[in-house]
């Protein structure tokens, strides 16, 4: 091997660890103390102190003179932003929802959330085919929709405040729905699972797919008939949870604290 390659060699390994020390500022909750980064870079003080130095100097980290902690830099947000400028939500949760339909056979609706409640903007057709009255464009309740319950616990309170109040009007003649249990359910449990309670023989599982401040973008909701077998569900949830997570990691989003 030549000096010259050597140097190159060098150099790679260099930006090599200054991205996972960039990498590392990104996963961290917060600003975070020269040890805690070293340690989680499987760096040394010294190591991770250069490569800090190095970052901070290229606008890619900032470090706070009160406190001496680090955090990303302006250079590492614009970076962000503009890949995520070019990251279609919608295009990623159909391609990975119907790469999972294709595969397991399920039919899975995608749902956006719209100023009057959830609407259904994807649909991918398992075999054999659930057969409903939904459609794309269709609108679906909050409160009463595996969906809905999604929406209900993973976007602000204002943006549903309104179907809440029109869905639970008195002169409706429904069964009262205790709200803020059914929003802690689903926070807790990541999902919602409803059967025959929309459509009569319909079992549905609506799972989220977040965004970068950690709401619910879309969901994805697993249908089946009498004709998959019950026992299965879970599985199939934990599977589709799986690409869920995948896209939301693809478009750059997070997943909120519990």
């Amino acid at each position: 091997m030549t000096e010259s390659d050597s140097k190159q060699r060098s150099g790679i390994q260099s930006v090599g660890i200054g991205l996972r020390v960039l990498d590392v500022l990104a996963t961290l909750d917060g600003p975070a103390a020269l040890g805690v980064i070293a340690q989680a870079s499987d760096l040394s003080a010294s190591q991770a102190h250069r490569y800090l130095a190095s970052l901070v100097a290229s606008g890619m980290a900032k470090q706070d003179p009160a406190t001496g902690r680090y955090d990303l830099g302006p250079g590492a947000l614009r970076l962000g932003l503009g890949a995520l400028a070019r990251v279609d939500a919608f295009r990623e949760a159909d391609e990975a929802i119907t790469a999972f339909s294709r595969e397991t056979g399920r039919t899975v609706q995608i749902a956006a959330l719209g100023p009057s409640g959830p609407i259904v903007v994807r649909w991918a057709m398992g075999s054999p085919p659930v057969a409903t009255s939904l459609m794309v464009g269709s609108s679906l309740p909050l409160l009463r929709s595996a969906t809905g319950h999604v929406f209900l616990a993973f976007r602000p309170d204002s943006h549903t405040r309104h179907m809440v109040e029109r869905e639970t009007q008195a002169e409706r003649g429904l069964a009262p729905v205790d709200v803020e249990a059914l929003r802690q359910r689903v926070r807790k449990t990541g999902y919602s699972a409803i059967s025959g309670s929309l459509i009569p023989g319909l079992r549905a599982t609506a799972l989220p797919i977040f965004d970068l401040q950690g709401e619910a973008v879309v969901t994805a909701t697993v249908l089946a008939t009498d004709a998959f077998v019950p026992e299965r569900d879970d599985e199939v949830r934990q599977a589709l949870a799986a690409v869920c997570d995948q896209v939301t990691t693809t478009i750059g989003g997070r997943r909120p604290a519990a």
